[in-house]
């Protein structure tokens, strides 16, 4: 088992920044491709930003590229999600996700075994 547990949101302004985190703990992280994910009132859930263990990250989605990086630091078991310039629109819960291998697209929720529990983040205007 995989324990993730995200955090960093909260409320701030659009234009702002924020900085979402996410620790790994129980059995070993290497390896795991790590994503983020987001999930707004309604919506389903969509695809944010991938990384793999050794730090290649997939094209991001659309409405974030040029805006958010993923990152990850092995040695912490974390992974980061930069956000900057910030729109109404990004206002959404956040997951973390985990998967010790990925056979299809990295976009796919349906390929990840491990979730967190979700930080909210809410961009006034």
């Amino acid at each position: 088992q995989v324990q993730l547990v995200e955090s960093g949101g909260g409320l701030v302004q659009a234009g702002d920044s924020l900085r979402l985190s996410c620790v790994a703990s129980g059995r070993t992280f290497s390896g795991y491709t790590m994503s983020w994910f987001r999930q707004a009132p309604g919506k389903e859930r969509e695809f944010v930003a991938s990384i793999s263990w050794i730090g290649f990250t997939t094209p991001y989605a659309d409405s974030v590229k040029g805006r958010f990086t993923i990152t990850r630091d092995n040695a912490k078991n974390t992974v980061y999600l930069q956000m900057n310039s910030l729109k109404p629109e990004d206002t959404a819960v956040y997951y973390c996700a985990a998967a010790p291998s990925v056979r299809g697209r990295v976009s796919s929720s349906g390929e990840y075994a491990y979730w967190g529990q979700g930080t909210q983040v809410t961009v006034s205007s």
